[in-house]
């Protein structure tokens, strides 16, 4: 039960991480060389250029099936949803007809796409199999004043793959990988980019699932990994490494997964790769999953053979392995205690809360020199002391997640979500990071009623940008 918003509290004394240098904006926005450890995160999502990160929510299932987004502005002291801003195919400036089925907001890459140091989105319409572009402005954010089309696209994933220091995206056209093609940036205004490669994601009688970007060999490029399925069930996926020449092909092993992501766990320059296992090699279902996580982790020669496995059962973990809670059904990555190793969110929106069967939860796993590990993990929830909210059964807390440093203290801030709160309607949550880690005395909360969004069966936070989410076909029980 959502109980509107809270006030934001507890703010952090750390300095403010600075706005990119405006004469090299696209290195500041997608920064090739690794961190050292202990150093911040740069800006990377700031649609209005102040110098603090900016969270879109995505609702594809609101307005009647068209869908819509929302930004919510960060500052010193986290998101305020006074800030929020509502985008649909409604606004003026953004091309396509919001028409039943469109579902605008499906996915949501964030990247500054033309190059000019402020964040723009990628937004894709999974009814019309296309990607529009939203652009920042210094001042304003995101709006839809010339916003374009940038094509036709199945799926689309985000990164700087030829490591020029430029934003670029990676689309796939068709569900089976043909004609897939590596958008290179600069984009111009005309949504035109400075160029185009084609990507081999073929790989016979399979389906592209899901696309997963980061630099796993550490030379300062994104690669990518694509996850595959055949109907109901996983395929293994491929493993392409970046480089000036685009996206190549290698020949590494890549396990059958469901959601994942790649983040620096152990702090060494080389992207890890966590997944979820796919339960018995199937995507869709059981939902009887308890849910496990593993990791492979990065050498420069890409995924290496050192692997980690982590449940509810692994020391350390908050909570029981127990079935249904689909631990793992949503990740991300960023790095909480601002030491220069990501940790990792892992949504579980299965979690029963007391009675409340599939109100759900949400677990950070804190980084290490070894890895992931279960250390100091935290859990959280509607019934976690000041959260805001109560833990329902059909809630499905958890179903996305988000690490992104908001207030500008140069530690990542969990953004969480419930797409089934209310009826459906849904609902975000965000949770400061403080000393020792995250703090719930910080939450805030806000649903589709509190911004002016359409709340009507919204599933309000389904989608958050660049973020891996849940898949719980299925699960829900409307």
């Amino acid at each position: 039960m959502h109980r509107g918003s809270k006030a934001l509290a507890g703010a952090l004394t750390a300095g403010v991480v600075a706005a990119a240098p405006a004469a090299a904006p696209a290195q500041a926005q997608d920064a090739p060389s690794p961190a050292a450890v202990g150093e911040r995160p740069e800006v990377r999502e700031d649609f209005n250029g102040d110098g603090y990160n900016d969270l879109v929510i995505g609702a594809p299932e609101g307005g009647g099936d068209t869908g819509y987004l929302t930004v919510v502005y960060g500052s010193a002291d986290g998101l305020d949803p006074a800030t929020a801003a509502v985008i649909d195919q409604r606004t003026p400036g953004v091309p396509g007809d919001p028409e039943p089925g469109r579902r605008f907001g499906s996915h949501i890459v964030a990247r500054d796409l033309d190059g000019d140091g402020v964040t723009d989105l990628a937004v894709h319409t999974a009814g019309a199999d296309t990607v529009t572009a939203l652009w920042g402005a210094k001042g304003e954010g995101l709006s839809g004043d010339g916003a374009v089309l940038l094509g036709e696209a199945h799926h689309l994933a985000g990164g700087d793959f030829d490591g020029d220091g430029a934003a670029d995206l990676v689309i796939t056209e068709y569900m089976r990988g043909e004609e897939s093609s590596l958008l290179r940036g600069p984009f111009t205004r005309g949504g035109e980019p400075a160029g185009t490669r084609p990507v081999d994601l073929g790989n016979g009688s399979w389906d592209v699932f899901a696309l997963a970007a980061g630099d796993i060999t550490g030379d300062g490029a994104d690669d990518l990994v694509a996850i595959g399925s055949m109907e109901e069930s996983g395929r293994p996926g491929l493993f392409l490494t970046g480089g000036p020449d685009g996206l190549t092909r290698q020949d590494a092993d890549v396990p059958e997964a469901l959601s994942a992501v790649i983040g620096d766990f152990d702090g060494d320059g080389h992207g890890d790769l966590a997944y979820r296992e796919a339960p018995g090699g199937i995507i869709e279902g059981p939902w009887t999953d308890a849910g496990v996580v593993r990791v492979v982790y990065g050498t420069a020669d890409g995924p290496g053979t050192r692997t980690a496995e982590l449940t509810q059962a692994t020391p350390g973990v908050p909570g029981a392995h127990e079935e249904g809670d689909l631990f793992g059904a949503a990740l991300a990555a960023g790095d909480v205690d601002g030491d220069g190793r990501d940790d990792l969110a892992v949504g579980v929106p299965g979690e029963a809360i007391g009675d409340a069967a599939k109100a759900g939860a949400a677990v950070v796993l804190y980084g290490s020199g070894a890895g992931l590990t279960g250390t100091g993990a935290q859990a959280f929830n509607q019934a976690t002391p000041g959260v805001p909210g109560v833990a329902e059964a059909g809630d499905l807390f958890g179903a996305s997640v988000r690490l992104l440093d908001v207030d500008g203290d140069g530690r990542a801030d969990l953004a969480g979500s419930a797409p089934g709160e209310n009826g459906y309607s849904g609902a975000a949550w965000s949770i400061r990071a403080g000393g020792g880690g995250l703090d719930a005395a910080t939450a805030v909360s806000f649903a589709p009623a509190d911004i002016g969004a359409p709340p009507e069966q919204a599933t309000f936070g389904a989608v958050l940008g660049n973020s891996t989410d849940a898949i719980l076909w299925g699960i829900e029980d409307r």
